[in-house]
């Protein structure tokens, strides 16, 4: 996940039973923080929205009129899809 060196704080105000829930399944689900457990839902819900907007291009793509690809059409693609791993491998 994250390093200690990138991390910045946030407060969030809970009710007790909420506040006693978070401790108890931050023991364990095996985190040392409540933040560490914090940290870990909210990677897997953008995990999760990762999954749906993948899932809902394949959708759209799959509904989109066929055509047949050149070779022209497969070095954009790979140009393309090299570019957009470059930009997510650099941030």
């Amino acid at each position: 996940m994250s390093t200690e060196s990138n991390l910045t704080s946030m407060t969030v105000s809970l009710p007790h039973n909420l506040k006693d829930f978070v401790k108890t399944q931050s023991v364990s689900a095996g985190c040392s923080t409540p933040s560490e457990y914090i940290r870990r839902l909210i990677h897997a819900d953008m995990q999760r929205q990762e999954q749906e907007t993948l899932e809902l291009k394949i959708l759209e793509g799959l509904a989109s009129p066929k055509t047949a690809m050149g070779t022209g059409d497969w070095k954009d693609l790979r140009a393309s899809l090299r570019q957009a791993l470059n930009k997510k491998n650099s941030q």
